[in-house]
């Protein structure tokens, strides 16, 4: 058993959540530091819980040896991921299919670097992650949106239900990949904000659509681990069939080879996958891009030189190994604990703000809540939060939407539940 209630002071540790200066959209002052030292912080994705202790303890013997030079990536580190997939997943990866990286959001901004061309399109399903706006601009490409579209959720009486989900706009997903500019869709399986585990169904439908348009997927695979009870998280390299031998699988609408063999598709897709979400090491830089394709792993190896993002630390290679050889338990009590942090806050919901509609969460940890009942914009509802009571979560709008906020369960009850309470006296209006 581990002991996800234990409070750790993260203050002064130098950490984006809780030493970051919030930032107000109405440009006021910021918080003075006596209420900094009260501040629950319920926003960016990181955990408040202590890392398994055996990444604690293998990271602590690494220190030990006291030399911290150049590091290199050890066939151990892919025997291990290969072996977490196929075991977890049922995902059955190759050794060679693997190019290590020091963080999904560099690896997403690579491969879109490696696979469209200044001026194409890149589609997203928003509300989605605000890096992928920003992953996508920065490489001179344009964003195409596909709204997901919310949906009430049937009720059955009890105080934990959610109100909430949301679908794919099949017609519209497929009119914007039928865009002749569009050459990339960037999935987020499991998807933030949302909170959606996207089915095997959902997924072989968008896989069918973007073949039959000539577009590429890439999935943003950083939460999969993350999965609550009830649901399971489909690699999306499980999803796209291998292309018969001799096929190009650098395809595009207008920049890049032609397909010889005259199959329909956008080539194999890309994952960009980590346990740094799920095990809290994000700090430690380490991430994984996934493709069968030599070819399109050739392009993407030049991108990542391009950038200079490889460079390997010392220690990430050490936590992936050991979060993935030995911390299979830590994983499962942890999705557990998080369960009962969502549970906690519906029943607070239901009971506090009916008002507000939550969404339901299948997977992550970050939960999606309908706020347009208060009359306020997500951006004044932050704000307001942060002033009034010392609480941080995320306004919709950075994720391309209006009308939500996005709180982060990550963190101890007792710690989660006094920001719920905090909240509810400025939400009840």
């Amino acid at each position: 058993m581990y002991d996800f209630d234990k409070i750790i002071d993260r203050r002064d540790t130098h950490c984006v959540k809780w030493d970051e200066e919030a930032p107000f959209q109405s440009g006021g002052q910021p918080l003075s530091e006596g209420k900094y030292k009260e501040l629950i912080p319920l926003w960016v994705a990181d955990m408040d819980f202590e890392a398994a202790p055996a990444i604690h303890e293998a990271l602590k013997k690494r220190v030990e040896h006291g030399v911290f030079g150049y590091a290199i990536v050890h066939d151990s580190y892919y025997d291990a991921v290969i072996n977490w997939y196929e075991r977890r997943h049922q995902w059955h990866i190759q050794r060679e299919w693997i190019q290590y990286t020091t963080g999904v959001v560099p690896a997403i901004s690579v491969v879109i670097k490696a696979l469209t061309m200044p001026g194409e399109r890149v589609l997203i399903m928003t509300p989605v992650y605000n890096c992928f706006f920003s992953s996508i601009r920065n490489n001179g490409c344009e964003v195409l949106e596909s709204k997901l579209v919310s949906i009430p959720l049937p009720k059955e009486g009890s105080n934990t239900e959610a109100n909430l989900t949301y679908t794919v706009d099949w017609e519209d997903f497929e009119r914007k990949c039928a865009d002749e500019k569009c050459t990339v869709f960037l999935l987020c399986n499991p998807h933030n904000p949302a909170g959606r585990v996207w089915t095997r169904e959902e997924l072989q439908r968008m896989n069918d659509i973007c073949q039959r348009h000539n577009v590429r997927v890439v999935s943003d695979e950083i939460h999969c681990e993350l999965v609550m009870p009830g649901h399971q998280f489909t690699p999306f390299g499980t999803i796209t069939p291998t292309p018969s031998r001799g096929d190009s699988i650098i395809s595009s609408k207008t920049n890049q080879t032609p397909l010889p063999s005259g199959r329909v598709g956008g080539g194999f897709p890309v994952i960009c996958c980590s346990p740094s979400k799920s095990f809290n090491t994000a700090g430690l830089h380490m991430a994984n891009i996934i493709c069968a394709d030599p070819e399109t792993r050739r392009r993407i190896d030049r991108a990542i030189n391009i950038n200079e993002i490889c460079d390997v630390n010392p220690f990430g290679p050490i936590a992936v190994e050991v979060a993935y050889n030995e911390c299979e338990d830590w994983i499962d009590e942890l999705n557990q604990y998080l369960w009962g942090n969502y549970q906690a806050l519906l029943a607070f919901f239901t009971e506090q703000l009916p008002q507000l509609k939550v969404f339901k969460l299948e997977g992550t940890y970050l939960v999606w809540v309908d706020i347009t009942a208060t009359g306020l914009t997500a951006d004044e509802i932050e704000e307001k939060l942060l002033r009034e009571v010392n609480v941080w979560v995320n306004s919709s709008t950075m994720y391309g939407a209006e009308g939500y906020i996005r709180i982060n369960i990550a963190t101890q009850r007792s710690r989660l539940m006094e920001g719920l309470q905090r909240m509810a006296k400025v939400l009840k209006g």
